[in-house]
């Protein structure tokens, strides 16, 4: 079977929910139909200190929690490889952050005002 370039070629895991497309979000492992990043559930948890049923509720509500607990299996499965390019994720911002501090905007703790 021929495939034709404009065709998008996905890849199925072994786990439930998860995908990689060559082309999006750098190929990295994410929800099938949607652009969350296992690593971004992961950091919800890890960082943000959140239970998975936090994190379907309350950070991804349109989200199962089957579809959490999927991503964390499958995260922890593939941790080091997850973690590595989260930190050169976190390295290419801090470079830019040094080369482009002209276009770098705190909007923390800012309010809309009219």
């Amino acid at each position: 079977m021929t495939q034709m370039a404009s065709e998008t070629v996905t890849t199925e895991t072994e786990y439930a929910h998860i995908v990689r497309t060559a082309g999006m979000l750098g190929g990295e492992p994410r929800l099938a139909g949607t652009r969350i990043r296992v690593c971004d559930i992961a950091a919800a948890r890890d960082i943000g200190g959140l239970a998975p049923e936090e994190i379907a509720a309350i950070v991804y509500p349109d989200l199962t929690l089957a579809q959490i607990y999927a991503v964390l299996a499958y995260y922890e499965d593939h941790r080091a490889e997850i973690d590595q390019a989260t930190q050169s994720e976190a390295q290419c911002v801090e470079q830019f952050l040094r080369d482009h501090p002209d276009l770098i905007r705190d909007v923390r703790g800012t309010t809309h005002q009219e």
